[in-house]
């Protein structure tokens, strides 16, 4: 008996199942643990999107292009909305790029309980794994895209005829404007995801919601457009935590836009609270979605 005791004291286990737990246990230190699964969904994502397509990879180039020549005829030379100056495609091609970004996170964080609901139900990982990986491997989209923003930015400065840009230190930011697209689409895709569990009405919202809130967003307009046309209403525009970053965004890459740091603190400040809201609502739901899903 003595000798049952003390090697029962003695074993260390690698998992603890818990059957309550506290809604600020977060487990952060489980995604470290379980980095391979999420490199593994990463890549199961990136190869089940494009399989059994003819183009593949190559629509990472024809969305953003094709959207872009359709915004350009349409806004820009039928509507004749001002551009601050820069080559049209640039400017439509910069907000596409970082609202692609922003949107596809959110749109897929938006039903991860639902397209996962047997692999939650099977088997035991962190559930945060799961939008992580479509954080990363949109992640993946965007930087084809930015690359093909980069392309046509060169292509514009060798043939100026249609507006000039200007690279600034502004470009310093890029990395920390990417971060918050990333976690601002990832809170409120994870905000989302926990309410479809119970009200599955919101999943044929969000697609629709996404593209009006693109108007609502400078992505077909500059900021400084909407304050002189409409200033009674610009301010709305402006509670969009988006605007801030697309704005500081078109000027890193191209010199123009309504950069200023109050505005980007703000956006910041949203992506925080709604990452921190949505992390704790997902934790909650994950507990007993099984039941509802």
């Amino acid at each position: 008996m003595e000798q049952t005791k003390q090697s029962n004291q003695t074993t260390d286990w690698d998992l603890i199942i818990k059957g309550r737990t506290s809604l600020f246990d977060l487990r952060f230190h489980d995604l470290w643990r379980y980095r391979d699964l999420l490199v593994m969904f990463v890549k199961r994502d990136f190869v089940s999107f494009y399989k059994q397509t003819i183009l593949g990879p190559l629509w990472f180039f024809i969305q953003p292009i094709f959207t872009t020549i359709v915004f350009t005829f349409v806004f820009g030379k039928l509507a004749g909305i001002s551009t601050d100056g820069l080559p049209q495609f640039l400017f439509f091609l910069s907000g596409i790029t970082a609202w692609n970004y922003f949107a596809d996170c959110l749109n897929k964080t938006s039903t991860v309980f639902r397209d996962n609901a047997n692999i939650f139900g099977k088997v035991y990982f962190p559930r945060l794994i799961m939008p992580l990986s479509i954080v990363v491997s949109n992640l993946v989209r965007f930087g084809v895209q930015f690359l093909l923003l980069l392309v046509m930015m060169v292509y514009f400065w060798m043939n100026p005829g249609q507006g000039s840009f200007e690279v600034t230190t502004g470009i310093l930011i890029l990395p920390v404007l990417i971060v918050l697209m990333a976690l601002l689409g990832l809170g409120i895709g994870l905000i989302i995801t926990a309410m479809t569990t119970k009200y599955r009405d919101l999943t044929f919202l969000v697609t629709f919601g996404v593209q009006l809130l693109m108007y609502g967003t400078t992505v077909i307009y500059p900021l400084s457009e909407a304050k002189n046309k409409y200033p009674d209403f610009a301010w709305l525009i402006e509670l969009n935590p988006m605007t801030g970053i697309i704005e500081a965004f078109r000027y890193a890459l191209l010199g123009k836009g309504e950069f200023t740091s109050s505005s980007l603190g703000y956006s910041a400040l949203c992506t925080i609270v709604l990452l921190t809201a949505g992390i704790l609502i997902f934790n909650k739901t994950e507990k007993n979605f099984v039941d509802t899903i």
